[in-house]
């Protein structure tokens, strides 16, 4: 063996801290504001079998399957932030009109890179860009998951329940499905 062993050691002995992140979503930053708990999803990889006449031998196979991506976020009292969530999932499904959809695409003022759009114009899509910023220890911005083309799937309830001792303030869970995410500096440069 050659050259030192420790040069391959990790080099910040710091640990990665589970509060430290900021989360920002174009379409809906009411929501993004009051996340609490988000995930980086995982991912698996799809295996092909390899047929031999004595043992099927796995392989690396050529389809990544992307976990799902969940935000927990604190509801405001006049729910502004859920209805940004609760208006475009009806908006993408239409329950009771087309009329439905068509305000969801009016209403989609803001494109991947932030620029906000007259309606019906370049940009205007269903879907929104995500980005979850993790912090180092020292709550500074250390590297980003960056999120394509997201779209709510999912929102879940709100109980209410008189006999509660306690105020325990509502959260609700968002899921999303989404194009791909990528791990990047602050840069935008790959890890």
């Amino acid at each position: 063996m050659t050259g030192n062993p420790y040069d391959k050691q990790v080099s910040n002995r710091n640990f990665l801290s589970p509060t430290g992140f900021r989360f920002t979503l174009n379409r809906a930053p009411k929501v993004a504001f009051f996340g609490n708990t988000a995930n980086i999803p995982s991912m698996t990889l799809g295996i092909a079998n390899q047929s031999t006449y004595l043992k099927d031998i796995d392989v690396p196979g050529d389809k990544i399957l992307f976990d799902d991506f969940t935000l927990r976020f604190l509801v405001d009292e006049n729910l502004e932030n859920y209805m940004e969530i609760h208006n475009w999932i009806r908006g993408l499904g239409y329950p009771e009109s087309l009329q439905e959809i068509y305000d969801l695409q009016k209403n989609a003022m803001i494109d991947r890179t932030g620029t906000v759009n007259p309606p019906l114009e370049k940009g205007m899509d269903l879907f929104s860009d995500a980005t979850l910023q993790v912090l180092n220890s020292s709550f500074n911005p250390n590297f980003q998951v960056v999120f394509q083309d997201l779209w709510p799937y999912s929102l879940s309830t709100l109980d209410f329940d008189a006999t509660s001792e306690d105020v325990q303030y509502f959260t609700a869970d968002v899921t999303f499905k989404y194009t791909i995410y990528n791990i990047t500096d602050l840069s935008g440069n790959p890890l």
